[in-house]
């Protein structure tokens, strides 16, 4: 079974025990989101909320060896090497429903923002490991000093370390 959004806030030291169960009783009552009451209720940050939810994602989607993708062109040409660069992704095929993107867990909110203004499609992330987006990124979208180090940066991982704390 994923691991459940209020799961990863106290995990992380978000949210406690008790505060997750104010929030689910108010999520029945007004069907709202429960980040946007967590936010509301308990002041946690916009971008806390979004860190717990690309843990949460990071277990339901699927994580794909790019290199075993039938690259489009037309996807690669969505975005310039710079941005491939500055937000860590790498789209991989589109089409009028949808682009397809690569991108490595810690770095999957900053991605999504960026390809909601992007892209005029929606967008499915897939997640790969910070070697093999290095790899892609360098073979598709060359830029000089740019390298899985920079792939690697811990400044935007989830909660200061890559992947949930134990």
């Amino acid at each position: 079974m994923p691991v459940r959004i209020g799961e990863v806030m106290v995990q992380n030291g978000l949210l406690t025990p008790d505060q997750v169960k104010i929030i689910l009783k108010e999520q029945q009552e007004l069907q709202r989101p429960f980040g946007e009451l967590a936010e509301r209720l308990f002041n946690v940050g916009e971008r806390d909320v979004e860190r717990a939810w690309a843990l949460q994602y990071a277990e339901i989607v699927e994580h794909v060896d790019p290199y075993n993708y039938d690259i489009e062109a037309s996807a690669v040409g969505l975005i310039t090497r710079r941005q491939a660069w500055q937000f860590r992704m790498m789209p991989l095929s589109h089409d009028a429903a949808e682009v397809v993107v690569v991108t490595v867990v810690q770095h999957l909110p900053r991605a999504m923002r960026f390809a909601m203004r992007q892209f005029e499609a929606p967008c499915y992330f897939v997640l790969t490991d910070a070697e093999s987006l290095s790899d892609i990124l360098t073979d598709h979208y060359p830029l000089d000093g740019m390298g899985l180090e920079h792939v690697i940066s811990k400044a935007s991982a989830p909660f200061g370390e890559i992947g949930m704390r134990a």
